[in-house]
């Protein structure tokens, strides 16, 4: 205990320093730097910003990854980031100002006379799946000089083998250099004797870490060679000749001087990848990056990302503004604030693919990392907390995330009646699990599976992509008719009741899928029997306490509830099945149960699920319901922990809500870095789908025409600008 205390006293005098500084909405838990896939997840402690030239990067388990920055002003070396040990003659520069929307981070640092811009920039680009794919992000470091001064400025950068799921010093790896015609400067870094699909504690170790950079009428010199000689030479010379060998504690490194930099200043760019040719397999079918069907290799994936870096800039700051102000026109800035953060995150554990072989881009699949809690494989109750954030931006990845479900369990090597739970046990390995012993979850998944498949037929007008698994869905539909109204022991996707009995929240489930069935198939007598089902819990109220004051976690179990976040697909997709009189109800019972921190996802735990809490949130302002203040409550209770300032890792979606002894209200608990956080769009997407159609280019071609998806966002949100 007083150790717990020790440090949350030093968190509250952290945080009273951090408040001298500005940051841009807020303090978030970690900033996204280079967050594009699984493996390509590099972020930085919130709390560690305001020691920015001293922070390391860490992929998102909290392994340092070794990704510097320093500038020479007039010959004085200063670390802007990612120097933990400064060397001889080198001063630590001061941060200004850090801020994020929802594709960049950038922080402002003064060095001498001139103030530098890191700007971290993770595209997030859905419907050009070119963009989209890239296994790249940028660091664009900007200079400009103070009060009128012209120093003469150079910027450094390194990265080294951690980025290649390597974490000693003395490890086997090969590297390269390319020069091409265009320009382009490209490093790569290979580990030795690894096997395809391996993994290090989640960092991918068959791929090649790739660093590029390209001149900016600037002079680029490079070299690989130990950590401190090359940064000492750099500190000494402004430039890079040598040793160009890897040694023990090596990195790749650039320089390039700026000459004299003046107040409306200058900037380079650099891009840094993960390759994986062979990035999924799938039943056997490696899968890659759909981006490889424009560049086969990384040296012309950096020649690429490059010559689009122009283009993806100016879609992501557009993106950026539509977002956040659609965001708080909805349901004000705490919202927008929630919304901006995890765009990247909720993208970031996906994989768009084509086949390696035949790299086939009218066939892409998206895969998706359940990160940090099992490392599943398109787990289909991680899609259905994911999904309101594709409904509004790209209702089409609906369909590739369950297209790889649906031909695998089309295949009948799935030997239940049910929807399996998932792909495959451990990423990136969607191999099915053909002796049906994956995770059982079968109202829970059969329950999300049809909700989802109409949401995507609602999203897009698309009827023929449900009609070719119309068998399948109507096995799945009758197994919920059976077992849905008074499930058996089971889990549910609130695991942490464990497999108990008659949980009220999957009869909901239940209920909701069938209609959702009977809706997307014209079969009235699917919806009907949903219906039934939702008068027999609300009405008759055996989902309800005697006094219909709320739902329980366990039928028949009138002290129990439960957080009824199941309700929202009947919501978004206007199907009725339960009446508003159910959701307002429901709604006006939270608040009598809330604890410091919020309202716990049910009876019998103290923690609450920031995906669970915004579809409550959602439900609340349902047509009829239109209760404001309970939404803001949900809103408010997540912007809270979101800017609590005592937690670091990449954002967690479960939290705890009281003080208990061993954890303090608003402490994040077990999970980190999950796409669940696309589920906070469900107040977004209360607006209606996203336009997929109209002119948006899915291909992308050489950087693509990005035209057709900025101005579709644009179009869709510009009236809350």
């Amino acid at each position: 205990m007083a150790i717990l205390w020790t440090s949350l006293a030093i968190s509250i005098l952290l945080r009273q320093a951090l408040c001298r500084l500005s940051y841009t909405p807020v303090l978030p838990p970690p900033y996204p730097l280079a967050v594009r896939n699984p493996y390509l997840s590099a972020w930085l402690p919130g709390n560690e910003a305001w020691n920015l030239p001293f922070a390391s990067a860490q992929f998102w388990n909290g392994l340092n990854l070794t990704w510097s920055v320093i500038a020479r002003v007039d010959g004085q070396s200063y670390s802007l980031f990612g120097v933990p040990s400064l060397g001889p003659g080198v001063q630590a520069g001061v941060l200004q100002r850090a801020d994020y929307t929802s594709t960049h981070t950038t922080f402002t640092v003064t060095a001498g006379a001139a103030t530098f811009v890191l700007d971290f920039l993770s595209p997030v680009s859905p419907l050009n799946y070119v963009r989209q794919s890239a296994p790249f992000s940028y660091l664009i470091v900007s200079a400009a000089g103070n009060n009128g001064a012209t120093p003469a400025v150079q910027i450094y950068s390194d990265i080294d083998n951690t980025w290649t799921g390597q974490f000693d010093e003395d490890v086997q790896v090969g590297w390269g250099y390319s020069l091409t015609n265009e320009s382009t400067s490209a490093f790569t870094l290979t580990p030795g004797g690894t096997a395809t699909y391996s993994e290090y504690n989640d960092t991918g170790m068959w791929g090649t870490s790739v660093y590029c950079a390209r001149p900016n009428n600037s002079t680029l010199t490079a070299t690989v060679g130990g950590l401190d000689a090359v940064r000492a030479q750099f500190a000494a010379n402004g430039s890079l000749s040598g040793p160009w060998e890897w040694q023990y504690a090596s990195v790749v490194a650039y320089s390039q001087d700026l000459g004299k930099v003046g107040e409306s200043g200058t900037n380079v760019t650099f891009a840094i990848g993960y390759w994986r040719q062979s990035a999924v397999d799938y039943l056997g079918d490696a899968r890659t990056a759909y981006f490889t069907a424009t560049c086969s290799d990384p040296v012309c994936g950096c020649v690429h990302v490059l010559e689009d870096f122009a283009a993806a800039d100016a879609e992501a700051h557009t993106f950026d503004a539509a977002i956040a102000g659609k965001a708080a026109s909805v349901a004000g800035a705490n919202y927008s604030d929630i919304v901006t953060l995890f765009v990247r995150q909720a993208f970031g554990a996906t994989d768009l693919t084509i086949s390696e072989d035949k790299l086939d881009t009218g066939d892409p699949l998206v895969f998706v990392k359940e990160i940090s809690s099992d490392g599943n494989v398109n787990t289909i109750d991680v899609i259905c907390p994911m999904a309101p954030g594709f409904y509004v931006l790209a209702p089409d990845y609906l369909r590739l995330l369950l297209e790889p479900i649906m031909r695998y369990l089309a295949t009948g090597a799935w030997p239940h009646d049910y929807a399996v739970h998932d792909l495959g046990a451990a990423y990136p390995n969607a191999t099915g699990h053909d002796n049906g012993t994956a995770e059982q979850m079968p109202v829970e998944e059969c329950g999300n599976l049809l909700t989802l498949a109409y949401m995507y037929q609602l999203a897009t007008g698309d009827k023929n992509w449900a009609q070719q698994y119309q068998g399948l869905f109507q096995e799945y539909a009758d197994y919920l008719i059976v077992n849905g109204l008074y499930p058996t022991q089971q889990l549910s996707s609130d695991d942490g009741l464990g497999d108990i009995a008659n949980q009220t929240g999957l009869a909901v489930k239940a209920a909701i899928g069938l209609n959702a069935y009977g809706v997307m198939t014209g079969q009235r007598n699917y919806s009907d029997i949903g219906k039934q089902f939702a008068k027999t819990l609300y009405d008759d109220k055996a989902g309800t306490d005697q006094n219909r004051t709320h739902f329980t976690c366990s039928q028949g179990k009138d002290d129990s509830w439960g957080m009824m976040y199941n309700f929202y697909p009947d919501v978004l997709l206007n199907l009725n099945t339960f009446p508003a009189s159910a959701y307002a109800m429901q709604s006006s019972y939270y608040p009598t149960v809330r604890m410091p921190g919020g309202v716990p996802l049910d009876s019998l735990v103290d923690f609450g699920k920031t995906d669970w809490m915004t579809f409550a949130a959602a439900t609340a302002v349902a047509p009829g319901v239109d209760n404001v203040g309970v939404r803001d409550m949900f809103i408010d209770d997540i912007h809270a922990y979101m800017a609590n300032g005592i937690n670091t890792v990449p954002f967690s979606d479960k939290f705890h809500l009281q003080d208990n002894g061993s954890f303090v209200t608003g402490q994040w608990s077990q999970y980190k870095a999950r796409p669940l956080v696309g589920g906070h769009f469900a107040i977004m997407a209360l607006d209606g789908p996203g336009q997929s159609g109209a002119g948006a280019t899915k291909s992308g071609g050489n950087g693509g025409d990005e035209s057709g998806w900025v101005q579709i966002t644009y179009r869709r949100l510009s009236s809350y600008l």
